[in-house]
């Protein structure tokens, strides 16, 4: 060897006194591998994956040592390889609609919830409610390769585009009826409105009007041919209905209908948010609650408590729900054949400041 090729020679070593040392920070500069996990902790590259994988036929001793060295290195699963190998992905798609409306966000953050206690991810996507947009949105999530699905959307005009869509893949609907998909988890909002009616007729009003929600909800429609089924058991007259969009804004266009027909002494409003509204209006015009009119909401968000007066409401828990939803879901990718019927909980009445009685005449 030259002197020259010495003194390279050298350099290198001084520059690199631990060449193994090199190569790994090269390797981990890209993100350590399922090898490097198995070298670190004496096992093979399939055990390595096994206990990733959550398998039962590994021991406590190595299972502690491989975890020990994903948390040393760093490691994290390439979810793509994983699908290869388990053919899933370990996500869930949620579909929602394109809205600030408090009750979607509430059980959107029901789904994350529960997917991440579950083990999951979660692909949201937002639409329209089109049949055209809500298509579209499913099909997204069933390209991006989610294990199942949690449809969060009213889908009276795209139930058969959507259930077609999806006949291969795990679903649960948190709207619509139990016909339209196997798998269905909510609140009963027949119930919901059976109560909320009930309650107005007990306390003595001659019949209760409606503000209900979008004709294309099924959530709404399903308030409104309950409202009007307990009327008639009961005898009472059928008013006609007025239909909001779930903001604060439409409940208050209805009010100021309402609030100018002396007539009307007890109204159900099919969100708490349009319930606002409505007593903004009745509250502008003069109709004092619930002394002249007596007012129920459906929801019981945080703000009906604070309502002036206090909003009477029917409770129900959309984060909840996003749970349970989840739970489903998680079962239906595990026995894709398992029966699953409906799982509706039943609303609660609360009872606020702003029912009462009827006016004295």
């Amino acid at each position: 060897m030259t002197t020259s090729a010495r003194a390279s020679t050298t350099a290198c070593v001084r520059q690199f006194p631990d060449q193994r040392m090199y190569s790994m920070e090269r390797k981990f500069a890209r993100g350590p591998a399922m090898r490097d996990v198995a070298l670190a902790a004496g096992v093979s590259a399939q055990t390595v994956s096994r206990v990733l994988s959550e398998h039962p036929n590994v021991q406590d001793s190595t299972r502690r040592r491989v975890l020990a060295a994903v948390n040393q290195l760093g490691y994290r699963r390439n979810n793509t390889a994983r699908a290869l190998v388990t053919g899933q992905s370990k996500t869930i798609g949620v579909l929602t609609l394109a809205t600030n409306n408090y009750s979607r966000s509430s059980l959107a953050l029901g789904v994350e919830l529960g997917a991440r206690e579950a083990g999951y991810a979660v692909n949201s996507v937002t639409s329209a409610l089109s049949t055209k947009a809500l298509t579209d949105a499913v099909s997204r999530l069933v390209h991006q390769g989610v294990d199942g699905i949690v449809i969060a959307a009213p889908l009276l005009g795209a139930a058969d585009q959507i259930r077609q869509l999806t006949a291969r893949i795990p679903t649960v609907s948190t709207d619509g009826s139990s016909g339209v998909f196997k798998d269905l988890v909510g609140v009963d909002q027949e119930l919901a409105a059976a109560i909320a009616t009930t309650h107005l007729i007990d306390l003595g009003h001659k019949t209760v009007w409606h503000v209900a929600g979008p004709r294309d909800w099924s959530d709404a429609m399903a308030r409104l041919e309950s409202w009007r089924r307990t009327l008639r058991d009961a005898g009472k007259d059928v008013p006609p209905v007025l239909h909001g969009d779930w903001s604060p804004e439409s409940g208050y266009r209805s009010g100021l209908i309402l609030a100018r027909m002396p007539e009307v002494t007890a109204i159900l409003v099919a969100s708490d948010e349009m319930a606002f509204g409505v007593i903004r209006a009745l509250s502008e015009l003069g109709r004092r609650i619930p002394e002249d009119v007596s007012v129920v909401g459906i929801d019981d968000i945080d703000l009906a408590a604070y309502a002036n007066p206090p909003l009477t409401t029917i409770r129900q828990s959309f984060e909840d729900t996003g749970r349970r939803a989840v739970m489903h879901l998680v079962a239906q990718i595990a026995n894709p054949d398992a029966e699953s019927p409906p799982d509706l909980v039943a609303p609660t009445l609360i009872v606020r400041g702003s029912t009462a009685g009827p006016p004295r005449s």
